[in-house]
């Protein structure tokens, strides 16, 4: 009877820990993945350079996600012949076929980012017939190539910040699982930024600025766009000429934290709700108690406290480092100071209803 007891017990621990690893779906890679980033032929002459191939178009974003002020060079890729859909709201509609190619890296001093930089990975976004998949490359310390890690990896970097003050983090890539952390839409991996408020700016292009949108309409990679004075635009997060302080925070809120806080992604059920185009005073927080307490609420009784942001739970959260309050959960280990003083003015400015 023990004997049975004991395998009894063996079967339902091995179980469990069975739940806990990933599935070997999740792992899988789909037909277009190339063990090196090289093998994509995106970029001419000196990868490290990132100058795209003709067909390889160059983007960026009005207010961009942060991590750990990592810079970001943005890329798409279209099948040829082949547009994206315009959508008012959501990411653009980019057909099957379509890449998205993000690199992450460090000037060597944030004053003088001439001096040069170091490449630490690029993440692709795959578009096949099955969905989206996420693929993370780790450059070597050559700068000559990046590998495929499906498990992400840990490389140290040092830096000079604005202030001249020398920085240095163990950056953290995260795994193929925890990239649907950020990317998952309806329980499917979907990109985050390409949207039209956030690509209705103009970019430096090798032969000249020019609105975005405008030149993937120029170029067959977009259609059916609307005129362009009833086109959406996300304010800057950090230009107070591109919009209201309101504007702004809620901009800054869209993109660092909606990903996971609206009514279609992961943490929905918290009753928290900050995509950009929310209106319920509520849903974004002001004056709402927590779904779930706990030390994530800091000892606060309210998400957002109107006039009083250190009372308030999301300013308890976006200024902890601790894995356990932090937010966002993902791909932050820094508190970025001057999107936390945003969002401080910001709940300095509210107003009890």
């Amino acid at each position: 009877m023990k004997t049975v007891t004991v395998i009894c017990f063996l079967a339902l621990f091995l179980l469990g820990l069975s739940s806990l690893r990933p599935a070997p779906e999740n792992r899988r890679l789909p037909a277009r993945a190339k063990m090196t980033l090289s093998e994509y032929g995106f970029f001419q002459g000196d990868m490290a350079e990132q100058q795209p191939i003709a067909g390889v178009l160059p983007y960026d974003l009005n207010t961009p996600l942060f991590s750990d002020y990592a810079q970001k060079l943005r890329f798409v890729q279209l099948p040829e012949g082949q547009a994206a859909t315009y959508r008012e709201r959501d990411v653009l509609d980019l057909p099957v076929g379509s890449v998205l190619i993000k690199t992450f890296y460090y000037p060597q001093d944030f004053r003088q980012p001439e001096q040069g930089r170091v490449l630490l990975e690029t993440r692709l976004l795959l578009h096949e017939e099955d969905g989206w998949y996420a693929l993370p490359y780790i450059w070597n310390e050559e700068q000559t190539e990046a590998q495929l890690e499906v498990a992400g990896g840990t490389k140290d970097i040092a830096w000079k910040d604005l202030a001249g003050q020398p920085q240095q983090l163990a950056y953290s890539i995260p795994n193929m699982n925890q990239c649907k952390g950020c990317h998952v839409k309806n329980q499917q991996i979907k990109p985050i930024g390409p949207t039209a408020r956030q690509l209705n700016r103009n970019h430096p292009y090798a032969d000249g600025e020019q609105n975005q949108l405008v030149k993937w309409e120029s170029l067959g990679y977009l259609n059916s766009r609307p005129p362009d004075d009833e086109l959406p635009r996300l304010a800057v997060w950090d230009d107070p000429a591109s919009g209201t302080l309101n504007e702004r925070a809620r901009a800054y809120l869209d993109i660092n934290c909606a990903h996971c806080h609206s009514a279609e992604a992961p943490a929905n059920t918290s009753g928290l709700l900050l995509d950009y185009y929310q209106t319920d005073s509520t849903a974004l927080g002001i004056a709402k108690p927590p779904v779930a307490a706990g030390r994530g609420t800091g000892g606060n009784a309210h998400d957002i406290v109107p006039g009083h942001p250190k009372a308030s739970i999301m300013w308890y959260r976006i200024t902890s480092t601790d894995p356990g309050v932090r937010m966002p959960e993902l791909g932050r280990q820094l508190v970025h100071e001057e999107g936390v003083a945003l969002i401080e003015e910001w709940i300095e400015s509210l107003t009890a209803e």
